[in-house]
Parts: structure tokens; sequence; C-alpha cells
């Protein structure tokens, strides 16, 4: 469904956590809880300027741990000195697309078969998927536990109907949760697909563009999880889906999507086979891209150590996804990208990276059945929403939106300050093993690579320099 579409699953299974997708109303608002700054670290079963939550069933900040407490995030790429200064979001809006939950997600307790993966293969899913949760309690659930400022949500249901305009799956939390935590000031917007947007090709590359018009609209950054590859589209739905985002550099509204979470492949979906290609809206030059990497945490929480390429191929087998990248089918080089090294003369995704890895992913907070979970994220939905609040800081540093922001991402990128402001990605690749099409992908390496992009930000530099 997402990262490359799973018509047949619009959940992932819950052993790669409890996930599925999405939220809310025709524009419904609500503020969450309140809380300070946080201040947390891996490595503890509470880490500091964590609370505990009643009722939790599952948490993956308990040893042994499989994931960072934001606090974490915050420190190594380089957010907390921007939150230390006031810089916290306040007066931006951050718009994530979502596919609403399905009338029939079955309950916790009702018994669901396995679910493909997104790399297709059987992944059981004990318990069955979890039902949908409430938006409001999670997001004061995760304020709560990480002392957050009370998170601000509105939900246009224009598409998916009014519904229950508060019930969203775990995809959705996931991404919601990581720009509050980068931007804890920023206003959250859901902007939901139907249901049944998956069902097929044409309602998905149907639903995504009516949602992306919607998304760029009465917004300042929008981030964009629900992908699909390029071949999906017709010429008209590719030149339909360019205007938009045209529409949207107008209004200086800046576009991220994940660039997809299955190697140099996009996703086998309504019963193909997988196609070595990127994905869109990714591969459009008008959007920043991100891929995603796995990051070694420094458990004190005080210094960046290193990150690799995300790749969860385990031997030949691709168990847990890997970062999307490659070089688009239908866009030719754009000019932010010439003289670039390992650049072809098509567009190159992605530009950027982030976390994606649930090895050590952002955690959130999801509940179900009344059971609470503290849940790592992965997937370079997680990325992109990195990237999201991100870009919510640097428009109030800025005091303006600065819209489209690949050509000073790239600018930056060439200078003699890319090192201070990008952590450069050398190591590992997105290289998959994708039956019967084979191998396919690429390796990271110095500077700019179809893996990683530029590398991960070092916001405290990196910021400033796009205000700029």
């Amino acid at each position: 469904m997402r990262h490359g579409i799973h018509p047949a699953r619009l959940t992932r299974s819950w052993r790669a956590h409890l996930l599925a997708a999405a939220l809310l109303l025709s524009v419904v608002s609500v503020a969450g809880c309140t809380g300070s700054s946080a201040t947390t670290a891996r490595g503890t079963a509470t880490p500091r300027g964590t609370a505990t939550l009643a009722g939790v069933v599952s948490d993956c900040l308990i040893p042994p741990v499989s994931c960072y407490a934001p606090h974490l995030f915050q420190v190594e790429y380089g957010i907390q000195s921007l939150l230390d200064r006031g810089i916290d979001g306040r007066g931006e809006t951050v718009t994530v697309l979502a596919p609403a939950p399905s009338p029939s997600t079955p309950s916790p307790s009702t018994p669901s078969p396995s679910a493909p993966s997104r790399s297709g293969q059987a992944n059981p899913a004990p318990g069955g998927f979890p039902a949908a949760t409430d938006i409001r309690q999670d997001l004061a659930a995760f304020d709560s536990m990480f002392q957050l400022a009370a998170a601000r949500i509105q939900v246009v249901t224009s598409l998916a109907g009014a519904g229950s305009p508060w019930q969203a799956t775990g995809d959705e939390i996931q991404d919601i949760e990581i720009v509050h935590a980068v931007a804890p000031a920023a206003t959250l917007r859901v902007v939901l697909l139907p249901a049944n947007v998956a069902d097929s090709a044409a309602t998905a590359t149907a639903g995504l563009l009516a949602g992306l018009r919607l998304a760029v609209s009465g917004t300042d950054v929008a981030v964009i999880s629900f992908i699909l590859g390029e071949h999906y589209f017709t010429r008209a739905q590719v030149a339909q889906m360019h205007s938009i985002l045209l529409g949207a550099d107008a209004h200086h509204v800046t576009v991220i999507a994940g660039s997809g979470d299955n190697g140099g492949f996009s996703d086998a979906a309504f019963g193909g086979t997988a196609v070595k290609e990127v994905s869109l809206p990714a591969s459009d030059p008008l959007v920043l891209a991100a891929g995603g990497t796995t990051l070694t945490g420094n458990p004190a929480g005080v210094a960046y150590i290193g990150e690799t390429a995300w790749n969860g191929e385990a031997g030949l087998v691709l168990s847990s996804g890997a970062a999307g990248g490659g070089f688009s089918h239908l866009y030719a080089r754009p000019a932010y990208q010439d003289g670039v090294h390992g650049i072809s003369t098509m567009r190159g995704v992605p530009d950027v990276a982030g976390d994606a890895d649930e090895k050590g992913g952002w955690p959130f907070v999801f509940t179900s059945g009344g059971k609470r979970s503290i849940i790592q994220a992965f997937g370079t939905s997680a990325s992109a929403s990195l990237w999201g609040g991100l870009m919510a800081l640097a428009d109030q540093y800025a005091h303006h939106d600065l819209g489209f922001v690949n050509p000073a991402i790239y600018r930056i990128g060439r200078g003699s300050g890319y090192h201070e402001a990008f952590h450069d990605i050398t190591t590992g690749s997105n290289i998959v093993n994708t039956p019967p099409v084979g191998m396919g992908g690429y390796q990271a390496g110095a500077g700019w690579d179809p893996v990683t992009g530029w590398g991960t930000p070092d916001a405290q530099v990196l910021v400033p320099l796009l205000a700029a």
C-alpha cells in the first residue's frame, strides 16, 4: 500500500509492528496533551525524560531495546539545539496523506491469515491485525510519555467520507507522531484517502492524484507516504501530478515523499511482478525524495556515531525492506542535479535520507483493543516524516515558507559546508533479490548516491543554510 502499494493488505504485519493506515474529518481539529521538551535516551527501561505509560503490553524501549527514544534522534540529527532556541515549528502546518482505515479491519481478537510483507513474502500476524485506534488518544499518550507540547491536529475527510473521523491505523500514527516529535509546535493535518484506495491500480493512481491535490492545499509542508511505481501511471496522470506539484511550488509548499521500501524495485502490486524502477510522486523533480538509512545510535544520546544504507535483506529474501532508489524512466535529469557525480541522464532518487530501519527506529504509541504498545517505526515513510518536521523548523527559522528546496539542497551538497550540514552515508546498498526479476539496486558512496541521496541532516547547520 505504501512505498509501493500492496492491494492485498492495508496493514503491515504485527511482527513488523502493529501497523496500517489513517485518520479523521472534513476538517476536524483537536488539541492534544501538554508537556515540555523531550529529554530521552535509549538504553534503559524508562529513558531520561520519559514517563511510564499504564497498560502498555509491548515496549520497544525496554531491554532488549529495538527502538530509540525521540531525544536521541533530536540530538543525532541536530534538531535539539533548534528546539532549545524555540525553533519548534510554531506557526507551520504539516500535512500527511493517508488512506482511511478499512471498515472490515478485524479486531485484535479476530484471527487473521498470513499477510504478505512488502517484499511479497508471507508473514504471520499473531492475534490478527490490530483494529484502528483513536489518533487523539495515541497522540496524548505519546506527548505524555515523551513530555512533548500539546499536539494540534486537523483532519480532512472530503475524499474518505466523515465516517469515524478520529480513527487511524498504525502507519499514519507513526508518521504523525514522528512529525510531531521533530516539530512539536507545528499544526498536524491529515488528508484521508478512501479506505478502498488500494483495491486496484485505477483506484490507487486516481486516489493518489485526488489526495495530493488536497494535501498541498492549505499547508506549508506535505508528506506523502502513499506511493506507486512509475509504470502504473498514464501519461495524462503523470502530467496531472506534475501540474498539481507546480501549483504547490507556486504557493511555496514543500512536498516530501518516501522513496520506497523495496530497494531498486517498485512493489509487485495488483498481481503483477516487481519492476526495476522508482516510484511517484518521489521521482517528480518538484518533490524532495527521502531515502532510508540504519542509524547506529549513541545510547548516551549525546553525539552522532554513524549510519549505513537501510537494507533488511537476509540472505536472498527481503525480510524487512530496503531503501528505495534509482533513476526515473519518466523525468530527465533536472538542472539542479547537473554535474552531480553518479547521476545519469534521468532524474535520480532520492535527494536526502533518514533512519528507516525497524531495528532502532523511532518509537510510536499505538492502542488497539484497549492495549497500548510502543512500537518501532520503519520505512521511508519515517524518513519522509522526519524531513516533513524538519522543513517546518526551516520555514519558521526563515520567517517564510521555503517551498521547493531541491535546488538549495543540491547547492549545499556541492558546497564547502556539505559535511557540516549532512551526514554523508558511504556504506551499504539497496541491492535486493526480487524473484523472478532478479537482483537490482545501487551502492551508497561518497556524496550523492541513488540510495541515500546527500545523506541525513545535521539540522542545526542545514536549517540556517536552507533559510539563507
